[in-house]
């Protein structure tokens, strides 16, 4: 049996992977797999709870950039209007709707290169006006310098998004009006500005398996890794490039999510776009692998996501529950019990919910 075991890093004693140990972990019988990274799982989260985010687009369409994927780039005619930035006293608002709903953590993505000087203040308003709701805020609003990403924190941004969407090798295949350096470049900006990062990748964008294995090496053996990681499948959109792109085998997909919770332990994995297309049963490999958050709400940025009630209802068939703001520690024998007597209420409406 191969058991995860990269190298360490003699100053830091943090976990340095080859790309030839991340493939043979990728590559292992799915079922050792899938055991492997349910064991890392549980040494620092506690396995049936799942963190609720929720993701709004303040200001979307019209991006200068040529993501092939992305229905928000002005390049491709894929129907939607571009918007102009959305007011403060919304996004605050929108907010408090999600905190409400169960979210703790709350994101605001904007279509843009990188921020311009005049949106400034209304960002750092929506950040401090989130962060006083006592919600974990995170931004996406592409490429960041250094003196940005010091005035985001200085407002309270708990975590920056900036994906790094596939492996370097094949990056340029799928945008052209950034490198991969640029998207490194930012992640730093944001690490040395005392941020958390989130950043992961899309699956589905004509990469090989390699690809895939080369993006989980990238991101585990950055400086720090990332706290997040979003795992996308492609949802493809009429007018980009990526149209026609063929869909992502299901057990290629959790064999992803496996693989980057082993990789990266303490980050949060988070199960992102593609969902609608997911069944119960692969989103369940997906949470048992090692997949601890998701979005909810019915829209994610431009597409559509599951229903608040679908996901309440998977939550209750599998015996899992919403993790707290800040919530980072492996299961005790009481969540144990509560997970279980959910899942009995679930099966048998009859069952009264014991505390």
């Amino acid at each position: 049996m191969l058991e995860a075991s990269p190298r360490p890093d003699a100053a830091t004693s943090r976990k340095v992977w080859t790309a030839q140990e991340a493939r043979e972990l990728f590559d292992l019988p799915f079922m050792e797999l899938l055991f492997q990274a349910q064991t890392v799982h549980r040494r620092s989260f506690d396995p049936n709870r799942v963190q609720m985010s929720r993701l709004l687009s303040i200001k979307t369409g019209g991006c200068p950039e040529d993501c092939s994927y992305c229905s928000q780039s002005s390049r491709y005619d894929s129907g939607l209007s571009a918007s102009k930035l959305i007011e403060v006293q919304r996004v605050i608002s929108e907010a408090r709707r999600a905190r409400d709903a169960g979210a703790t953590r709350y994101c605001m993505g904007a279509a843009w290169r990188s921020p311009k000087e005049r949106d400034m203040a209304q960002i750092v308003a929506m950040i401090e006006g989130v962060k006083a709701l006592g919600m974990e805020t995170c931004m996406t609003l592409g490429m960041l310098d250094g003196d940005q990403a010091r005035r985001l924190k200085t407002a309270g941004l708990d975590y920056y998004n900036h994906n790094i969407d596939t492996s370097e090798a094949h990056y340029s295949n799928v945008i052209t009006t950034r490198t991969f350096a640029d998207r490194l470049e930012t992640l730093q900006n944001v690490r040395d500005s005392g941020i958390k990062v989130c950043s992961g990748g899309i699956l589905g964008l004509g990469e090989g398996a390699q690809d895939r294995v080369d993006m989980l090496v990238t991101l585990a053996n950055l400086p720090e890794p990332p706290e997040s990681v979003p795992v996308n499948m492609l949802i493809p959109v009429a007018g980009t490039p990526l149209a026609d792109a063929d869909p992502v085998d299901p057990i290629d997909f959790v064999r992803v999510i496996a693989t980057a919770r082993i990789m990266m332990p303490e980050s949060h994995v988070r199960l992102s776009a593609g969902r609608t297309e997911m069944s119960d049963e692969m989103q369940a490999l997906c949470f048992f692998a090692g997949a601890n958050s998701i979005f909810v709400g019915d829209t994610l940025l431009t597409k559509d996501n599951p229903d608040e009630d679908d996901d309440m209802r998977l939550f209750a068939k599998l015996g899992l529950q919403p993790m707290t703001v800040h919530e980072h520690m492996p299961a005790t024998d009481d969540d144990v019990g509560e997970a279980r007597r959910l899942a009995a209420r679930a099966a048998d409406p009859a069952i009264p919910v014991l505390r």
